[in-house]
């Protein structure tokens, strides 16, 4: 099969990096890239002319929430609120429980796949919040999302996240870890098995990875031990950590060491290692404000830092900085980590934060992270037939429509789009030169009833948070509203 999609601007790739194209075609067969550029020769079996549209390589999302939005609470509580958020150390010792059933969780998994694909991401590598789940991500619950994607047409990198502590509120105030080392072995074993279930799949779109959770609720013998299955198995690493101070006093309490220092101390720094956030290295001010070799640790390593700048600043936390970080040979790939999965959005906020840090409008221009969420997110995977539109590519290609008066005069139409648009305006999509969203919609999926039942799904997770409160305050509570309710009084006259 021979398609050919037409467009006013398409992001080629030429002589190594991206290159715009005006008034251009990208052309494939069956699953691979075989044009781009002008004229190309012979018949195609099928085409579409996407008129004033920016043709893109398919956006790669290494940290996608796979869950329904919990930013929307916990982005904004008081210090009071802040730990009513926590499992409480009572809730770890006698009632944790799964909040949803497994048909439940089932219907979140694809609401949140759907949404992926409606703001044109094709390559994902999920995450979701554990905390209204008994302990982490079971095996069949992820066997069970892995057909999901699959439907759907998505290029995935799955693997059941776990863990073998979880971050608690203790009942005299503050933080600390509660651990279920027994949990977190298990884990492991499940995760392995699931890279057994991705093999035997042999589906090209469905790659396994190991997701152990956060650094700080990992024990050093279970880190040891994923390095371990990560070099037998040749398998991508992705783990949490350098994202937070708490992160960092409860690392070195317990190791004595800093949590990079921990990852090396285990093996996970020799490892295919990813690592969301990164933004608490020697850089950060509240470290030393200065670069005392971080930076370069990390390079050495061939780490990947995902980049998530809008879920970041709605946490009041940055990078320090973007550019400093690429300049010290970083690999830097983007995520969302919450709602919306909009890479457009995150990329505007990475670009204008990078400017406030470094005080100059250079800091971070906004073609450096378009190569982040196409080239950097390939390099992470080690795939240089991701995020490119050239022959002999992967045929995972989006196009965003860029004609709507509301989003401005066209100037640059990458820099233009950043700056005004929106993952929302992704109208096509293919992955692997199969359609996954055409005129804005996906084949076979119901939106509206989708919506509706996420929506009673969130407003059953929002309830949940009561249970697990150190003074099981009420949702009302916990969340209250922006403005009091309106209420109608006596009529006047």
């Amino acid at each position: 099969m021979r398609t050919r999609w037409r467009a006013s601007h398409i992001l080629a790739h030429q002589d190594g990096h991206h290159a715009l194209l005006r008034d251009g075609e990208v052309v494939w067969e069956d699953d691979v890239i075989v044009h781009v550029g002008h004229g190309v020769d012979g018949p195609v079996d099928a085409e579409l002319d996407l008129g004033e549209s920016l043709v893109l390589p398919g956006l790669i999302d290494l940290d996608a929430l796979t869950d329904i939005d919990h930013l929307v609470l916990d982005s904004w509580p008081t210090p009071e609120l802040a730990d009513g958020l926590q499992w409480s150390l009572d809730y770890f010792q006698h009632r944790r429980r799964d909040v949803f059933t497994p048909e439940e969780r089932a219907t979140i998994r694809e609401y949140a796949l759907v949404q992926l694909a409606l703001h044109g991401i094709t390559t994902y590598m999920p995450i979701a919040s554990e905390i209204h789940s008994s302990w982490a991500e079971p095996y069949d619950e992820l066997v069970t999302m892995t057909e999901t994607s699959r439907k759907l047409g998505l290029r995935a990198y799955l693997g059941p996240a776990y863990r073998s502590g979880v971050n608690v509120a203790l009942p005299e105030g503050g933080r600390d870890v509660a651990f279920d080392e027994e949990r977190g072995r298990a884990g492991l074993q499940d995760a392995v098995r699931f890279l057994d279930h991705v093999a035997e799949l042999a589906d090209p779109l469905v790659t396994g990875v190991l997701l152990p959770c956060r650094i700080e609720t990992i024990t050093e013998e279970l880190m040891r031990e994923t390095a371990a299955a990560a070099r037998q198995r040749d398998a991508i690493v992705r783990l949490h950590c350098l994202q937070g101070l708490i992160e960092r006093d409860l690392v070195e309490r317990r190791h004595g060491v800093t949590p990079l220092e921990m990852l090396e101390r285990t093996g996970l720094l020799d490892t295919h290692l990813l690592v969301p956030h990164g933004l608490v290295t020697d850089r950060h001010p509240d470290v030393h404000g200065e670069d005392r070799g971080d930076l370069a640790k990390l390079a050495a390593a061939g780490v990947s830092i995902v980049h998530c700048p809008q879920t970041s600043l709605r946490y009041g936390k940055v990078l320090h900085t973007f550019g400093r970080y690429r300049d010290a040979g970083i690999n830097l790939c983007l995520g969302t980590d919450s709602f919306p999965p909009d890479l457009i959005r995150g990329m505007d906020v990475g670009v204008h934060l990078a400017k406030v840090l470094e005080d100059r409008f250079d800091a971070a221009p906004a073609e450096d992270y378009l190569d982040a969420a196409t080239l950097g997110g390939a390099r992470a995977l080690g795939r240089g037939d991701l995020g490119r539109l050239e022959p002999g590519a992967q045929a995972d290609v989006v196009a965003f429509r860029i004609d709507d008066i509301r989003d401005g005069v066209l100037d640059d139409p990458v820099r233009t789009f950043l700056l005004n648009g929106t993952g929302r305006q992704a109208t096509h999509s293919v992955v692997a030169g199969r359609t996954v969203l055409a005129d804005s919609r996906i084949p076979g999926v119901d939106l509206e009833d989708l919506r509706k039942r996420a929506q009673l799904l969130f407003e059953k997770m929002r309830e949940a948070y009561s249970e697990r409160d150190v003074q099981r305050r009420p949702a009302a509570e916990l969340f209250p509203p922006t403005y009091p309710a309106f209420t109608t009084g006596d009529p006047v006259g």
